[in-house]
């Protein structure tokens, strides 16, 4: 499979998978290449961006993206989702399709805050695609060639947060922001920060030392990154640790 994703300014991480760090949020979108699927992970902030998104993954692929993960609720990684409906089957944790459903209004007006233009915000939650493949535990998706795992690992960041597992001969996983490298972990209104650190840890037992870990924003970082994160935060918040 000759997917060139470093020419189409996209971060190869294995054969079968890669992200990209979109402008201006500095948010991941990640994207898992089986033979005859196309899964990707958070399609971005507003439906312009999501249609980037979508132009770039066919360019690369040669096919269309049959499945979208959600990795939580925030505007900046799950407003682009409307550019690739109808035809994507949407995945979230347990939950976040009611969550969305009764906060459209909180969503635009966060989205507005953080710098999204009213018009783009408004958009975007007017088209607003809520997940219907939710996740309570773990659940596999046959790609075609690669099974990908998704994992409701939370509460942490928010109460609905889900990770991606990627196997290979070194594994991948998509964290969402329950890891972020290029700035301290964000605690919002609706992040349960004392059960965070038990979500980095199911993060850790799941995907192994050796694992490479795409944070929502910023860098891939390796275990113990993970590690030191968890612990800061148990800190912060004094959670003891096992």
């Amino acid at each position: 499979m000759d997917v060139r994703w470093e020419e189409a300014g996209w971060e190869r991480l294995t054969g079968r998978a890669g992200r990209r760090r979109l402008p201006v949020w500095d948010c991941t979108v990640g994207l898992v290449v089986g033979d005859e699927s196309v899964l990707l992970i958070d399609p971005g902030s507003c439906v312009r961006e999501g249609a980037e998104v979508r132009a770039e993954a066919e360019r690369l692929t040669g096919r269309s993206v049959t499945h979208i993960a959600f990795t939580h609720g925030h505007f900046d990684h799950v407003l682009g989702a409307a550019a690739f409906s109808p035809g994507a089957e949407v995945y979230g944790a347990v939950g976040l399709d009611a969550l969305l459903a009764v906060e459209r209004d909180e969503l635009r007006g966060d989205a507005v805050r953080q710098g999204l233009a009213e018009a783009e915000a408004a958009e975007a939650v007017d088209r607003l695609v809520t997940p219907k493949h939710l996740v309570s535990g773990e659940w596999t998706l046959e790609l075609g060639g690669v099974q990908v795992l998704l994992a409701n690992v939370g509460p942490g960041h928010t109460r609905h947060d889900l990770a991606v597992f990627v196997p290979g001969a070194r594994e991948v996983v998509f964290c969402g922001d329950l890891v972020e490298e290029s700035g301290d972990p964000s605690v919002g209104p609706d992040a349960v920060p004392r059960q965070w650190p038990a979500a980095l840890d199911r993060l850790l037992s799941l995907g192994g030392d050796d694992a490479l870990y795409v944070p929502g924003h910023g860098a891939v970082v390796p275990a113990a990154f993970v590690r030191a994160q968890r612990d800061t935060l148990r800190a912060q918040f004094g959670v003891s640790g096992r």
